[in-house]
């Protein structure tokens, strides 16, 4: 039996911090794993990472290949080497083309294309309907996006595959659950407050989030808490900081509401750590890795019921759902979180339930099965 060569495609997994780059490093992480181990060959290839842009601890460079743009590189050398994998794995669905490419060469590769959420819950052009009907698995990040797969794109159910995000196995998860002083500092808080955290991409384009509404109900949650504050971070737009400025004028939040901005993801697990809350009642999200990062570091979450967060709650055994557009809702669900005090060993014991259900071995394990089958 000659060993298995795999090929991760990606579009960018090194320079860019989202959910979908954050989900392909450990994807690529273990998939190098199970090649040490069964002595497979592996590579992944980006089209738009910078060979430099790797990050050493997910794979070394002679398992890597960086394109840097340059389209036309990536899509001949694809040509060059499509006799060769025996299973090439799309990290999305832009790279329909190069999918379809390989299938042209060499049909008897098999083809799995990593469904998230948006990019694939919508009408789909001519070249990547072709695609999903060549492909030979759908690895689907939740069950949401595998309806969502079946339903829109009339997709053989045998064909979508669930496979859960995993945490990131470079991600520092604490031991202890104290407020970082350096953090209360910094943000001129106090060690009584009661902190409500969104972490998200602020972008004017896509206003699914729920921050919204968690400004909306602040107004009423701070004459019950006066010690609350919300704090709203990530990357955001010109236009978008202007109309979450507006809003929080609107209901008198001014005093409440911390926009930090990006979070560097060294000082990811601290924040969490200094909340006592995560909040975000969004509409779309294809799975939500902010959720079990939250968890992760004991933090309690409240999320939308009408996506992928679903799968991220475990269906409410990690964490809370509520309807994304019940403001009556919402504020009786933050309500009643603030009015428990959490423990340090509630913390600790929601950390070890989150790790035991998205721990990288378990992830590294299905893609094994799924590779061998």
């Amino acid at each position: 039996m000659m060993a298995k060569n795999v090929i991760l495609f990606t579009l960018q997994t090194f320079s860019a911090t989202g959910g979908i780059q954050k989900m392909t490093r450990t994807l690529g992480h273990s998939l190098h794993r199970a090649a040490l181990k069964n002595n497979w060959n592996f590579e992944l290839w980006s089209a738009y990472d910078k060979q430099d842009d790797l990050m050493a601890q997910y794979l070394p460079s002679t398992n890597f290949k960086g394109f840097g743009v340059n389209r036309a590189g990536f899509v001949l050398e694809t040509i060059g080497h499509s006799t060769k994998p025996h299973v090439a794995i799309l990290s999305h669905i832009n790279l329909a083309i190069i999918g379809l490419l390989i299938k042209l060469i060499n049909p008897k590769c098999r083809l799995w294309l990593v469904a998230h959420g948006i990019e694939v819950w919508r009408p789909l052009s001519f070249f990547k309907r072709i695609m999903l009907k060549r492909c030979d698995s759908v690895i689907c990040v939740s069950n949401y996006t595998k309806q969502q797969m079946i339903g829109r794109h009339n997709l053989d159910a045998g064909k979508c595959i669930v496979l859960n995000n995993a945490i990131d196995p470079f991600m520092r998860l604490p031991n202890t659950f104290t407020k970082p002083q350096s953090l209360l500092q910094r943000y001129g808080l106090h060690d009584n407050d009661l902190i409500l955290f969104s972490l998200t991409r602020l972008a004017s384009t896509e206003q699914y989030k729920g921050y919204d509404q968690v400004i909306s109900v602040l107004g009423s949650l701070k004459s019950k808490f006066p010690q609350i504050k919300y704090m709203l971070s990530g990357k955001y737009d010109r236009q978008e900081y202007i109309r979450i400025k507006k809003l929080i004028a609107v209901h008198d939040v001014s005093e409440q509401v911390i926009l930090t901005g990006f979070i560097d993801e060294a000082e990811l697990t601290d924040h969490f750590l200094l909340a006592d809350l995560f909040v975000l009642p969004s509409k779309k999200e294809g799975f939500g890795i902010v959720f079990i990062e939250a968890l992760a570091c004991g933090l309690p979450v409240i999320c939308g019921d009408v996506d992928g967060s679903i799968d991220a709650i475990r269906n409410g055994e990690l964490g809370e759902a509520i309807d994304p557009d019940n403001l009556t809702e919402l504020n009786n669900a933050i309500t009643g979180h603030l009015q428990k005090h959490i423990a340090a060993d509630t913390r600790k014991n929601l950390q070890e339930k989150c790790i035991s259900h998205f721990n990288e071995h378990d992830y590294m394990t299905k893609l094994e099965q799924l590779i061998n089958e």
